[in-house]
């Protein structure tokens, strides 16, 4: 029997959140029982500390590197309506469009942020039904981007909807799962809330919201106990999903995934890792895996293997039994063996990244991580020092120049970060007149 894929995945979501990783708050009951119903990652990475380099990883299942609108840290719509390339291109073979070729229905519920329309979208790269916003950051509320422009999408079409985001995507995504079930057709479902996400708004405040008249920005508002009930909302929505596997007798036949975009923001809990969203420290790429199989992936158990986003491309893809396209090889791994064999030896695989914001470069391979940020070097055993404290280099001089050098081959692989990239978190669509999406 073809198997149903949901991958699901939070926004900015930092890497102690959780209570199954150690948070503080009561905030996600449902994903700390799905850690015990299947298994729970300790050291699993985004491929970007920043939003839409992971998403293009995660589509393609390759090192975002390889497509100039990876480069953009963030996308903002004002630039990419003007620069080709700055999205998806729909020629390119994606994981919902590969699936889509061999049966399944595919639907991405929830943030899009890989190109803006006319040329870009998820109609055209696989997706056979989208209900979303296509930028970054939605008012929760009257669904608008920093500058005041709608953002809600159903297949294209503008949608005029009443309510928290969070839990209308939540409750789409269970109408993609009954309609999927009443026609006996396998499907992927990605649901890639933008929960919690800025601006910080939970159920209650939709008379702030109103009040702000679509004048969100990055730097507003917000506290702790906001930013913790939002994802307790996106919890409860989850919990619902499942519940409804449940009821529609899907779970056995279902692989669940959950993980976030990229580390935590302003208000999340990284403890004990350092930095967050646009760091390659630990606290920006380390992110919160959960992924449950009845029968596939033992329950209760954890994997402490280094991963990254788009090993899962290659793992759904496994999954369904579904080949890549031959022009365009993965370059992540599936998982499946290793969920089934957490504890079994392997290889060191080498993971690397670069962020132009810094001008930062990483790898992690084995218990070591290299880290560059401008002319400093440093060199960390994350086995005794998660929080990367005690710099090695000088200690280990031979292990610092060999994964220097790695990164260098790598790199050397790959197309250079283009002259003209925006990498500046801070940039926002107020700075660019005639923008049409923030």
């Amino acid at each position: 029997m073809r198997p149903n894929l949901i991958f699901i995945l939070a926004d900015d979501l930092g890497h102690a959140d959780l209570g199954c990783y150690g948070g503080r708050a009561p905030v996600s009951p449902r994903l700390d029982a799905l850690a015990q119903q299947g298994q729970r990652f300790t050291q699993a990475y985004a491929n970007s500390p920043v939003c839409s380099p992971t998403r293009f990883a995660l589509i393609s299942g390759r090192w975002q590197y390889r497509l100039r609108g990876a480069a953009e840290e963030p996308l903002l719509g004002a630039k990419a309506l003007k620069v080709p390339g700055l999205g998806m291109p729909p020629e390119h073979p994606t994981l919902p469009s590969l699936l889509r070729d061999a049966g399944w229905h595919t639907a991405l519920i929830g943030k899009w942020h890989l190109g803006f329309p006319p040329h870009y979208g998820p109609l055209k790269s696989g997706y056979l039904e989208h209900f979303g916003p296509y930028s970054g950051g939605v008012d929760y509320f009257n669904h608008q981007t920093m500058k005041g422009r709608h953002d809600l999408w159903d297949n294209g079409e503008p949608a005029h909807r009443e309510g928290y985001l969070t839990d209308l995507l939540s409750d789409r995504a269970i109408e993609v799962v009954r309609r999927s079930a009443a026609a006996s057709r396998p499907f992927l479902l990605s649901l890639h809330y933008t929960a919690p996400h800025w601006p910080w708004e939970d159920r209650g405040d939709a008379a702030v919201a109103a009040g702000l008249n679509g004048a969100i920005d990055h730097a507003d508002g917000g506290s702790i106990h906001t930013y913790q009930r939002m994802i307790h909302h996106m919890d409860e929505g989850i919990g619902r999903l499942l519940d409804e596997l449940d009821r529609l007798g899907l779970a056995e036949n279902t692989l669940v995934v959950f993980t976030s975009d990229n580390g935590g923001e302003r208000f999340s809990d990284n403890w004990p890792l350092i930095g967050g969203k646009m760091d390659l420290t630990e606290g920006g790429i380390r992110v919160p895996t959960l992924a449950r199989w009845p029968g596939r992936i033992p329950a209760g158990t954890l994997c402490h293997e280094p991963v990254i986003t788009m090993d899962w491309t290659a793992t759904l893809l496994a999954a369904a039994g579904v080949a890549a396209h031959p022009d365009y090889p993965l370059d992540g791994l599936s998982l499946l063996d290793l969920m089934a064999r957490p504890d079994a030896p392997r290889p060191v695989r080498p993971l690397f990244w670069r962020m132009k914001y810094r001008d930062q470069q990483a790898v992690r391979a084995g218990r070591w991580k290299y880290l560059r940020i401008g002319a400093f070097e440093y060199l960390f055993d994350l086995a005794h020092d998660e929080r990367e404290r005690a710099n090695r280099a000088v200690h280990e001089p031979q292990r610092l120049a060999a994964m220097r050098q790695a990164y260098a081959e790598w790199a050397a692989t790959l197309p250079p970060i283009p002259a003209d990239a925006d990498y500046d978190l801070r940039i926002s669509e107020r700075d660019m007149p005639g923008a049409h999406l923030s």
